[in-house]
């Protein structure tokens, strides 16, 4: 080991570092400390490792702020009974009570999404006092389909439906919303389960259309599809798998029409493919075998409006 240079000055144990501000004038460390945003008690709490949350993902980025959250069983059974549009329910596996009840009865006649998950799924949802139960309220107003295609008709429209199996990106689904809107949709069509949530990200994604186009979240979508064939409107199909393709134009899309898209993941669902009139393919010249479902969206719901404006609708 090589010795210590004897000429260089002795550094005094007891020595402080020197601090400066942002004017890059020496401060003392009292100064400086006083200068800091004081810590919340919540963080001295878990620094001290108190408390009984601890993170089950530390480095997982904190939840959405922009939506809003409830917690515990009165303030959900309340929002439920004033008829605020909950987004989803998170209920602790195993609880029963006359209250978990209530809440079940009130969201099934909602159509609100509800599940029984482990106490470590609620702790990831929140660090507060949840009592084993969270709703996530949404940022939007559930429309009924019925009563938006019965007053189209009256008004007159054409109705032009956009039905969702099963998309599940919510960045995605603000990106539909976006290309609905541009495109003339009247209604997005969601089922309860299995979509994506409405949240900030989405309402971003889609700048706005979500506050301005109805979205309708239907129970059992083969039921919606039943409808709405019942009703007089044509239901088309996005696939890969029809061997007839988009630009030949030997699909009429000037009537009443509900374009029905699938799920990233794998299409749409075979039950909702019997159901569909018409099913067509995006034509594509490249090596990739299939488009992102915003795209594929958006070029289907232009050879909607193409035909129309052609036709003078």
């Amino acid at each position: 080991m090589e010795k210590r240079n004897d000429d260089r000055p002795e550094r005094p144990l007891n020595e402080r570092r020197t601090y400066y501000n942002s004017e890059n004038r020496p401060v003392s460390r009292e100064e400086r400390s006083d200068s800091r945003p004081p810590r919340s008690s919540d963080d001295r709490r878990d620094s001290r490792g108190g408390g009984d949350y601890k993170p089950r993902y530390p480095h997982k980025p904190a939840a959405d702020r922009s939506i809003d959250m409830l917690f515990g069983l009165r303030p959900i059974l309340e929002a439920l009974t004033a008829g605020r549009t909950l987004e989803k329910i998170f209920l602790l596996r195993g609880t029963k009570n006359s209250v978990t009840q209530e809440i079940t009865e009130l969201a099934k006649a909602a159509n609100v999404p509800m599940s029984l998950v482990p106490i470590e799924k609620l702790n990831d949802l929140t660090r507060k006092n949840h009592q084993g139960a969270v709703a996530f309220v949404s940022p939007i107003d559930y429309q009924p389909l019925d009563s938006i295609l019965a007053g189209l008709y009256e008004e007159g429209k054409t109705p032009l439906l956009l039905l969702l199996d099963r998309i599940t990106d919510v960045r995605n689904f603000g990106s539909i919303a976006r290309n609905a809107e541009c495109m003339g949709v009247h209604a997005i069509v969601v089922p309860s389960r299995g979509a994506a949530q409405i949240n900030g990200d989405a309402l971003k994604t889609s700048a706005g259309a979500l506050n301005l186009i109805p979205v309708c979240r239907e129970p059992n979508l083969k039921e919606t599809i039943t409808f709405l064939k019942e009703s007089g409107v044509t239901v088309i199909a996005c696939t890969e798998k029809s061997d007839a393709s988009l630009e030949a134009g030997t699909v009429d899309m000037t009537g009443p029409v509900a374009v029905l898209m699938g799920s990233e993941e794998d299409g749409i669902s075979p039950e909702y493919l019997k159901l569909a009139d018409h099913k067509l393919r995006i034509p594509m010249a490249g090596q990739i075998g299939s488009l992102n479902v915003s795209v594929a969206s958006g070029i289907m719901l232009f050879e909607v409006l193409r035909q129309r404006l052609k036709s003078g609708q």
